[in-house]
């Protein structure tokens, strides 16, 4: 697995927990509970309220921060089914092999706002992001209610088994 983790140095400093270890174990437990049979690779920005307000703009219409954006690169006929992906090479890296996931972005300041909020660790929100993300980059939302409770009830199941809680 491939994780391009793209942040400023000085947000490592923020908190006590290694924040690339700890995106990669997450991504790796979404992947294996989703039975991904491919090494992918995954695109992980960290940025702050700005950045995420003016990307949420440009690729949403939506002129507002937000905690996470998820960019998939593969589009699914059933969420978390990779079987077509067997017939489309543009769904791998030509370098690596690795199937491209595609990009998540994390708003540092509304991570650690969150966190307080819900009364969490940061590392429960940085984890928990990451797996609803990288669910929606397997095909998976929540604009129904019936989705939303698949989808919820697959990042109870991942943080979980990851020993990740509230």
């Amino acid at each position: 697995m491939t994780l391009n983790l793209d942040m400023d140095t000085d947000y490592q400093k923020v908190f006590d927990f290694d924040l690339e270890e700890t995106a990669k174990k997450v991504i790796e437990g979404s992947l294996d509970h989703e039975n991904c049979p491919y090494e992918a690779e995954v695109n992980l920005v960290l940025t702050d309220n700005e950045e995420i307000r003016r990307t949420n703009r440009e690729f949403r219409d939506i002129d507002r921060e937000t905690d996470v954006l998820s960019f998939p690169m593969l589009e699914y006929d059933q969420p978390g089914d990779f079987s077509y992906a067997e017939e489309d090479e543009s769904c791998f890296n030509p370098d690596t092999g690795e199937l491209i996931l595609g990009d998540i972005m994390i708003s540092v300041p509304k991570l650690k706002e969150q966190a307080e909020t819900y009364g969490h660790s940061d590392l429960r929100e940085y984890a928990f992001l990451i797996t609803h993300s990288l669910l929606h980059l397997m095909g998976y939302d929540h604009m129904e209610s019936e989705e939303a409770k698949v989808m919820e009830e697959k990042q109870k199941e991942i943080l979980e088994k990851l020993g990740i809680s509230r």
